[in-house]
């Protein structure tokens, strides 16, 4: 008996799969079995292992034991054909079972699970799943290396696209119930930005039409800019609380959404989908779009614009000035801060003698604009967690790495985006106190990403920013999950999201780790051999967890034995992909 695709990645996995045999004279027809013992591995090899003990750092050359949980994957066919035909006693079942959940529980209780992101259009814009063979074989084939699951878009603009309150889950229920066969779990995301005009957009999806049209009616929906351009790719936060979506304010329509959502897939919460991530800006982040490529308006690393030129925004402004005591201060937002592609020092507002930005009026502003950014996350994320209450799901809201000009003093890219961090301020802290409020996770991008590799005349410091953001979530005593910001297959950004992933910021980091992180993103090249290599050894050290004795020869020994005997499905997948 031949071995099937199914089959040789179920055995893998250690996972138990049904085979079908001939019929015995007892009336047999089939049996059960994991086929992990059947799996060999090589000859012990000597493995280095570094020990830090004080400041006194030694090597030593050791063979590990070798543990059926963590032995190199070879696979000798032969042998597992005849495991396969041969039918197990109940016993010897029961005993393969316990082993497993004793394994897996081991293995739960350490280590970063990783997510991959799905592609942006998994779900047509008619509502039905996108190149479903390919979205199935390439699940199968992350499930066989270990993934936990994926993380995927749940689009406002398709879902509720023509009418207000009509609800299309369409391709959703197929995804996901894929999703559920493969037993991968999901990171859902309540996408309530447009898709397109964003770094890796490579589709175009935008808001409801009938929300849209709401925007056309009425432009200060958009956010907007001093020079008057309108942004359509998240309704201003300044209604939020305003009725101006056919009778619903934003708020409303995102957390009716949310309980649609809910109802809709309320059997697979807590089991498959143990995550939602609520969108709550552009690119589905906590964050004014203030940098937008769209139409070339903005390029890195250029530090944005501020959006508080709508009239609610404008509104806003003006009461917060006229409690202060300074009217004066109300009339508009800075109009000194430069341009999109301007640098810090080309502006009086954010240069850094004198600039407006540490003035008194600068420092009544910024704080007005990130607290304005902090109330919008707020109100959303209430009602997220009242909707997801004991559904067994984690509630996360998305933090942007804006790392560029991280080392001048005012941090004017941040501050444009709503974040109010400079030299002299923690603008993070009061971010993670306020999803601390709420059990939130703190999901943040840029993990990939190193200090050396990034252009230093623009100051940008991604190392230095991911220790604030750890700092703070540390102090907040909120989990923190990652993401890299763009698409990365070599082992030097692995490396890097290995380090960042331990959270080793100082003596009182302990055991601590990021409670997950998510690899950008599926795609053709992600499953190109060299790259599923480097993505299959990276997935095994994330799961190996926070130990100075970790072995990476083993693991990457381990790799290479599993990319050999899947290389039939990954090539399958990629070429699926590329159709």
């Amino acid at each position: 008996m031949a071995m099937s695709l199914t089959h040789q990645i179920g055995a893998l996995s250690g996972t138990p799969v049904t085979i079908e045999a001939a019929t015995t004279n007892t009336g047999e027809t089939s049996a059960t079995l994991s086929a992990s013992a059947v799996w060999k591995s090589p000859a012990p090899l000597k493995c280095k292992v570094t020990r830090t003990v004080g400041d006194k750092t030694t090597t030593d050359m050791l063979s590990p034991p070798v543990s059926p949980c963590r032995s190199p994957l070879r696979a000798d066919l032969s042998a597992a054909c005849q495991a396969f035909t041969t039918t197990m006693s109940q016993s010897d079942i029961a005993t393969e079972k316990e082993y497993a959940v004793a394994a897996n529980d081991k293995e739960a209780k350490k280590g970063v699970p990783v997510y991959v992101m799905m592609p942006l259009d998994s779900v047509k814009m008619d509502n039905t799943i996108n190149r479903r063979k390919a979205m199935n074989a390439s699940l199968q084939a992350l499930k066989s290396a270990g993934v936990e699951g994926i993380m995927m878009d749940v689009w406002w603009g398709l879902v509720e696209r023509d009418n207000p309150g009509e609800y299309n889950w369409g391709g959703y229920v197929e995804l996901l119930e894929m999703a559920n066969k493969h037993g991968l779990k999901v990171q859902a995301v309540m996408s309530f930005h447009q898709c397109g005009g964003n770094v890796g957009d490579s589709v175009t999806i935008p808001l409801p039409k009938w929300a849209v049209e709401e925007m056309h009616k009425d432009p200060d929906l958009a956010y907007t800019d001093q020079w008057g351009r309108r942004n359509f790719e998240y309704i201003s936060l300044g209604c939020d609380t305003l009725p101006v979506l056919k009778g619903r304010t934003p708020v409303q329509c995102y957390a009716d959404f949310m309980r649609a959502f809910r109802d809709q897939f309320e059997h697979l919460l807590g089991e498959t989908i143990v995550e939602i991530q609520v969108g709550m800006g552009p690119a589905g982040e906590l964050r004014y779009p203030s940098y937008p490529e769209q139409d070339g308006t903005w390029k890195f690393p250029g530090i944005g614009a501020f959006q508080c030129f709508d009239k609610y925004m404008d509104s806003s402004l003006k009461a917060a000035a006229e409690a202060a005591g300074k009217p004066e201060w109300g009339h508009s937002g800075p109009t000194d801060a430069g341009e999109y592609n301007n640098w810090p020092e080309d502006t009086q507002f954010f240069c850094k003698e004198g600039g407006g930005w540490s003035s008194s009026y600068g420092e009544f502003f910024l704080t007005w604009y990130s607290q304005m950014l902090l109330d919008h996350g707020e109100r959303i994320l209430s009602a997220a967690t009242e909707i997801f209450k004991d559904k067994g799901v984690k509630i996360s809201v998305k933090i942007a790495g804006i790392h560029w000009h991280y080392g001048t003093r005012s941090h004017a890219p941040e501050l444009t985006a709503g974040y109010y961090n400079t030299r002299f301020r923690d603008g993070y802290l009061p971010i993670a106190q306020m999803l601390a409020r709420y059990g939130a996770i703190f999901n943040f991008t840029c993990i990939e990403m190193r200090d050396q590799e990034q252009p230093q005349d623009a100051l940008c410091a991604p190392e230095k920013l991911v220790r604030q953001v750890v700092s703070a979530t540390q102090r907040a005593q909120v989990p923190l999950a990652g993401e890299n910001a763009l698409p990365r297959y070599d082992e030097h950004a692995h490396e890097q999201i290995l380090n960042a992933s331990a959270l080793n910021v100082d003596e009182n980091s302990g055991e601590r780790e990021m409670c997950a992180f998510t690899y950008l993103r599926m795609n053709p090249d992600l499953f190109q051999a060299d790259n599923w290599r480097k993505f299959v050894a990276f997935v095994k050290k994330m799961k190996e967890g926070k130990d100075v004795n970790r072995c990476w020869e083993q693991v990457e020994r381990e790799a290479e034995h599993f990319v050999h005997a899947t290389q039939p499905l990954v090539q399958e997948a990629a070429v699926a992909l590329m159709h």
